[in-house]
């Protein structure tokens, strides 16, 4: 392995941003309509705040590769096969297009994230509703089902 200068978080958010689909709120949300599946990394205690997204699966940040990795023995089985969009959601669209990045890295061809994050998706006026608790008795972060859709 070669080393070079470091990188800035700029450059590598860049670069990051070079390997994904970004997509506006309402196109994550006309994607989701269409079998994507929204990964909400946000933390417990910003969904507990904001809200989710109806039909996304939460899991954290700390754990997204161990949950979708294909290989890994603590993947999430909600999550479908390498050839499923993912749409990864974080808080503001920053922390999303890295870890969007490394799924693509996984061999998700179809990854990316929601420009402008959570915070854009509501000013969208998109669905948003209270998370749900089902971890009983508790499974560990990001094994979750996705969150009901609203009806």
């Amino acid at each position: 392995m070669t080393t070079g200068p470091p990188l800035t978080l700029y450059e590598l958010l860049e670069i990051a941003r070079r390997k994904i689909e970004r997509l506006s709120p309402n196109e994550a949300f006309a994607a989701s309509q269409d079998g994507a599946l929204i990964v909400d990394i946000r933390s417990d205690a910003d969904r507990d705040h904001a809200g989710v997204v109806p039909g996304s699966v939460h899991i954290p940040r700390t754990v997204l590769e161990w949950r979708l990795a294909p290989e890994s023995a603590w993947r999430n089985p909600h999550v479908g096969g390498l050839d499923r969009q993912i749409v990864v959601l974080c808080n503001h669209g920053y922390s999303s297009s890295l870890a969007a990045a490394t799924l693509v890295d996984l061999g998700f061809a179809r990854a990316g994230d929601v420009v402008g994050g959570f915070e854009a998706w509501q000013e969208m006026e998109l669905p948003v509703a209270q998370p749900t608790r089902r971890r009983v008795p508790p499974a560990p972060p990001g094994m979750e089902p996705p969150e009901p859709f609203l009806t």
